[in-house]
């Protein structure tokens, strides 16, 4: 009690798109009288019993939802079977001093005494690290767990325990970034550690070959995992090789670099490119944890900086908040939960998950006829520039100026075009952009005359 869940629950099903159970709240509409009088008038294990059918009913429910258990209701072992077999548990983490600062002015039967108080927060933490899938201090790190995002300055240190289970992995890794981190990888993986692939640096990777020599070279077996290190290219196609390897294996990104740790590697859409265009071919995914260390930033060249810029600056736009305003531990995070909250909401991206592609129908396509040659920072920056005017958002164009300085691509203009009507987004031939009615209001599937998307896509090319 007092560590913030009545609070913190509805705001993280708001975020999850589920809704917002409360135990406490069942029993006391069934029985038409509040907790604290429960206790007063029918005492603590009547109490008990009601909360242990309410909280059990409601974790067999099957129906996702977010649901706050009091801090009483672990003390039943039914409660613990139902989380164990039909939840995801997250453990909001709070000190004694805090929770009795919350709760002692209050009408909690169990919060009248400090050295009660203090008492019995330490008989029940081990009950709660017992069940605790994950911890959480906030609404971040709740979605982040939620996710399977673990964000850790160091993490790589402690990858071998880490990567789920405890069985063998192999390793797929950036030929770049092998160099860089590799030996410290393959030591903390330790005897874990079954092979060790090297791919293709960048967008070179993403290809039908280089996925197929993988395939060929992998010793996998059902219920081991594929760790991967590397920018989003090496996800992308690592991780479609673990959705097709033997029919599916569990996959765990590392990503190294600033463009995967806040977009590339969240959500679990992997894919590769083919003739016809970025990204045409993949699966969805979802990696068993994504493993995010931002001290492997420090060895990223400048230019990888701006991709991954250019998706920060995406997401602040989306959300409507300057993500890009903040130290770059903290636009990790936010960026992150904001890119994983939405794709718990969507994660087969039938909806609102679109809106994530604002200002990348127009990249693609500029990637597409660049072949592959104009980083997808820069591409992306000329997209949302793209996407700020169609939106008519002024000051938003002057902020995707100023934050990311595009430069017109040199690409044929009958390239990027074809590659546009191409773009997965599409449908009937008609092409489907991502536009903004304002910062945080994004409009998805909109679709505008064909030569006003011509035009803003050729104002994008010399």
């Amino acid at each position: 009690m007092g560590a913030g869940k009545s609070t913190l629950g509805p705001r993280l099903a708001a975020k999850l798109g589920r809704p917002f159970v409360s135990v406490d709240a069942i029993v006391e509409e069934e029985c038409e009288v509040t907790v604290a009088d429960l206790f007063a008038e029918r005492g603590q294990d009547a109490f008990r019993e009601l909360e242990e059918r309410a909280a059990v009913e409601a974790l067999t429910r099957r129906i996702p939802a977010v649901i706050e258990l009091g801090g009483g209701a672990l003390g039943s072992e039914l409660t613990r079977i139902a989380l164990g077999e039909h939840a995801f548990t997250v453990l909001l983490q709070t000190t004694a001093e805090e929770a009795w600062r919350r709760v002692h002015s209050g009408v909690r039967p169990l919060a009248r005494d400090p050295a009660e108080f203090w008492a019995l927060y330490e008989e029940r933490t081990p009950l709660y690290e017992g069940v605790a899938d994950a911890h959480a201090r906030d609404l971040e790190d709740a979605i982040l767990a939620a996710a399977g995002v673990h964000v850790w300055a160091g993490a790589c240190d402690g990858l071998g325990g880490l990567v789920p289970d405890d069985g063998n992995v192999e390793l797929v890794i950036d030929a770049r970034v092998d160099e860089l981190h590799g030996d410290l990888v393959r030591t903390a993986l330790g005897q874990r550690l079954k092979g060790s692939h090297q791919v293709l640096a960048g967008e070179r990777a993403k290809s039908a070959s280089e996925a197929e020599r993988l395939w060929t070279a992998l010793r996998l077996e059902r219920g081991e995992t594929l760790v991967v290190l590397g920018g989003g290219s090496t996800s992308d196609l690592a991780g479609f090789v673990a959705a097709t390897f033997l029919r599916g294996v569990a996959w765990v990104p590392v990503p190294t670099t600033l463009v995967a740790q806040v977009d590339a590697a969240i959500g679990g859409k992997t894919a590769i490119d083919v003739e016809g265009g970025k990204n045409l071919v993949g699966a969805f995914h979802w990696p068993a944890r994504v493993v995010v260390d931002p001290e492997l930033l420090a060895t990223l060249p400048p230019e990888e900086f701006e991709n991954g810029w250019a998706e920060v600056v995406k997401s602040g736009l989306l959300a409507g908040e300057p993500f890009w305003e903040l130290e770059l531990p903290a636009q990790v995070r936010r960026t992150a939960a904001f890119k994983a909250a939405i794709c718990l909401r969507d994660p087969l991206d039938r909806g609102e998950r679109a809106q994530l592609n604002l200002g990348h129908t127009f990249a693609h396509a500029l990637e597409a006829a660049s072949g592959f040659r104009l980083p997808h920072g820069k591409a992306v920056a000329l997209g949302l520039l793209a996407a700020m005017r169609l939106s008519g958002l002024a000051e938003e164009e002057r902020t995707v100026e100023e934050l990311l300085r595009p430069e017109p691509a040199q690409v044929d203009r009958n390239a990027a075009w074809a590659a546009l009507t191409r773009d997965k987004k599409a449908a009937g031939g008609a092409v489907r952009l991502i536009l903004l009615d304002a910062p945080g209001a994004p409009r998805v599937g909109v679709e505008l005359e064909e030569d006003v998307v011509r035009g803003a896509l050729d104002a994008l090319i010399k």
